[in-house]
């Protein structure tokens, strides 16, 4: 066997695509983060729980980085680092997000609303300008938004997420058409009906029948392995193919509004 000389690894580890993707303690951030390292990709995992961060870490041989996105110094710490440890970073996932609550526009409560702009909108800004200046000088670099079908039409209990939602809609179709003269790919990935292990027990309160109550009936909801596979997709196509934006959803929910349960 010929060990690779100290050059050969640095040419090694520097030859390899470099990606960020948040929210990658659970659900489709989680799975993405794992397809890319599966990939080849050099891949920095950042969430707020680190503990589940180090286990993605030993799986995958990720590079785990915790800190929440809504705190804008941390994420320019997150920028130096990638930068000064890589030279260059080729896409940036921002898959992190969250819905709270299915109360009505006008029984909303606007601290919920405001914790799911801050995070699906805000939050997204912060790592979006902090990596634009190394993505526009990579030459192509990519950047994937995970959003929703919340995006795409308003629902009964669901203002809040849909007001979050067309927001971080309206600044990836903005991005995109901004930064095109620099040669950077803006991906929108809208899922529907996923399935994942917190989502909708977050959205719910915490309760796990009330979620289990969404999917109930329903053949083959989406799970975040699907999801991430169509993540993983969009950013490794050649360059040139920009998928503008990717609508996803179970063939049992045919729309916002019709969703076939079987039981």
């Amino acid at each position: 066997m010929t060990l690779l000389s100290t050059h050969d690894s640095a040419t090694k580890k520097l030859s390899a695509k470099v990606a960020v993707v948040t929210g990658a303690s659970s659900g489709i951030g989680r799975e993405s983060a794992r397809q890319l390292a599966d990939e080849g990709w050099t891949v920095y995992a950042v969430a707020r729980r680190a503990e589940r961060l180090e286990e993605l870490a030993k799986e995958t041989g990720v590079i785990p980085h915790s800190l929440d996105i809504t705190d804008r110094d941390a994420v320019d710490d997150l920028a130096e680092r990638v930068i000064e440890e890589q030279g260059t970073i080729d896409a940036l996932l921002n898959i992190s997000g969250a819905a709270i609550g299915v109360d009505s526009v006008g029984d909303g409560d606007p601290a919920d609303w405001e914790s799911m702009f801050r995070l699906n909108v805000i939050g997204t800004l912060h790592v979006t300008q902090a990596f634009l200046p190394a993505l526009r000088s990579n030459g192509h670099g990519t950047v994937m938004n995970l959003t929703s079908t919340a995006a795409e039409a308003g629902y009964e209990g669901g203002g809040g997420y849909n007001a979050a939602k067309f927001g971080e809609r309206g600044m990836t179709q903005a991005l995109r058409l901004e930064e095109a003269e620099n040669n950077l790919r803006v991906i929108e990935i809208c899922p529907g009906m996923v399935r994942t292990e917190e989502f909708s027990v977050k959205r719910l309160g915490g309760t796990q029948d009330a979620a289990d109550s969404v999917y109930r009936g329903v053949d083959e909801p989406l799970t975040a392995e699907d999801v991430a596979r169509v993540v993983t997709f969009s950013v490794t196509l050649p360059h040139h193919i920009n998928l503008d934006q990717i609508t996803m959803r179970p063939v049992a929910q045919a729309s916002q509004f019709k969703v076939i349960r079987r039981s």
